[in-house]
Parts: structure tokens; sequence; C-alpha cells
């Protein structure tokens, strides 16, 4: 059983209110719902009566809640115990990021992190797949795109946009583009294309236009995207920021922007974490270290 869930509902029934709830945790009012119809399915029993006026609690529900109260002061009190005990931070911290986000340097930010903090020890998952914070066990994560889960604390560290680049030596091979349309021509490198295709739509000076571009080579992987394109497989929709990292912190040939009066708006990029009331001293020091070195590798572009 999910404990956010169970002080999601202590709260909700504390407040009398969905709405005040959510504005007190921070999450919107449907996410504080859904929680609460999840705890009840975890359960089998109906926790709460839900009327337009006024929140009433079931009698189960109203048992549930007496107990749970206690509990969770329980686990209050020892948390702050804990943290009493651990005013320097140490143990175990799990962090999941996207492969592609290797091009930030994060191998240098958790050194220099473990450095400054011995009795921590980080455990960094680098993978392509959506991960489940809660259900597999991670503190926090870096994530790429839109945030689609609403039941996690997100802090921004920027946004990048996406441009068109090829390298000098597929240039040399293939000649540059005059415009927008003659992509279509070119072989491309396709983030997630698919049977050989992808449409990129971009905004150029006449508005947003549509380009159906085909390429030997589709991948799911941005950085790996940006290698091909390095190495000459073929023109590439890549982010403005990574490709200005990359042309700093790698060995493969330095890309050249073309087309640059065409741009599509990029994802932003966030550490996340579940929302949880209480975090250990080591997931915070992590948490807060890592936003600041990434926010200033990003002010840096």
């Amino acid at each position: 059983m999910d404990l956010n869930h169970v002080a999601v509902f202590v709260r909700v029934v504390e407040l009398e209110s969905f709405t005040a709830a959510a504005n007190q945790l921070g999450l919107p009012k449907s996410s504080v719902s859904r929680t609460i119809s999840r705890l009840e399915e975890d359960l089998g029993v109906r926790l709460l009566q839900r009327t337009t006026r006024k929140l009433h609690l079931t009698d189960a529900g109203h048992a549930y809640f007496e107990r749970a109260r206690v509990a969770l002061t329980g686990l209050e009190e020892a948390a702050a115990a804990a943290t009493d005990t651990s005013i320097v931070p140490r143990g175990v911290v799990r962090v999941t990021a996207p492969n592609d986000l290797g091009v930030l340097n994060l191998a240098e930010i958790v050194l220099r992190f473990t450095h400054k903090y011995p009795l921590v020890h980080v455990e960094l998952s680098l993978t392509s797949r959506f991960v489940d914070l809660v259900a597999e066990g991670f503190d926090l994560a870096v994530r790429a795109g839109k945030l689609t889960d609403s039941t996690l604390i997100a802090r921004k560290i920027g946004s990048d946009s996406l441009g068109i680049f090829a390298s000098a030596s597929y240039l040399k091979a293939n000649g540059r583009p005059k415009s927008f349309a003659e992509l279509a021509a070119h072989p491309c490198v396709l983030f997630r294309g698919k049977n050989g295709k992808a449409e990129w739509r971009l905004v150029g000076p006449d508005g947003e236009e549509g380009v159906t571009v085909h390429g030997p080579i589709s991948v799911d992987e941005m950085g790996f995207a940006q290698e091909a394109v390095a190495f000459g497989m073929g023109i590439g929709l890549l982010p403005v920021a990574g490709v200005r990292l990359g042309a700093e912190r790698r060995a493969a040939p330095a890309l050249s922007r073309i087309l640059p009066e065409y741009s599509q708006s990029g994802a932003g990029l966030h550490v996340v974490t579940p929302s949880v009331r209480f975090q250990s001293a080591a997931v915070m020091a992590f948490r807060d270290f890592l936003i600041e070195a990434l926010a200033r590798v990003w002010k840096s572009l």
C-alpha cells in the first residue's frame, strides 16, 4: 500500500475538502480525487461519501482515519528523530535519468557531490524507458519532456528548442538544403520515426510548416541521434542546447545549423521527486546539489 495515498486521505478528512487538501499539498484536485479512489480500491471499501456540498466518512472510513492518523503521526515523529541524528547526509540515493542526458555531464556532478558528501552512495540508473519512481523505489529523477504524472514534485531547470543540424562531411557530400521543403529529398536521422519516415513540424518565417522526411535509421535516444548526425548519417532535428554541449564535451565532429530561421519548441528539463512528505537528508542534499549544478550548466548555454 502506498503511504502517500494514506497521507492524502488523512489530509482530505482533516480539512474536510478535496480542494483545500489539494491546495495545501500542491496537487491538482483531480489528482487528490484519484488518489482517494486508488486507496479505496486497494482496501476494497468505500471510505468517503462524496456530495456536492460536503464529504462524509463511512463507518469504515472513520475507523480507518483514526488509525491512519495515529500511524502517520508516529512516522512524523520517527522522521524527526532520524533527522536529529542525521545532520550529516548519509545513506543511499537512487537516481534515474535518460541515457542521452549524459551530455549534461552528470558524471562530473555526481563526482563532486560524493566528494562533498562522502557518506552518501549514489545509485544512478540511466535508461530511455519511463520509470515509476514510487513503484521502483527511486528517490528522484532527471526528466526531459512533458511531465504527465501530476503526483510528482517537479523543479524546472530550463527549456530547449530544436533546430536542424548536419555535419560538415554530410554537407560537403550532399549539399546544403536551401529551403525547408528540400529536406524531403535528404536522408535524415529520425528520432522515434516509423517505417523509415517522420513528420517534422517547425515554425519559420511564414508560420508553422511541416515536411515528411525519410532516413536510414530511427532511434529512441536523442544522444545517439546526435552522434549519428555528427558522423554524417544524415540531417537531424536536435536540441540546440544539447548540440552546444556536445561540441564542448564530445570527440565527434562539430555540427552546423542549417535553415536557422526554422525551430521547434522543445520540452523542459526537470528534476522530479515523489510527492512524499519526508525525505532523507541525503536525498534532499543531492536534490538541491543537482538542481543548482544543472541550472549552472543551462545558464552557460
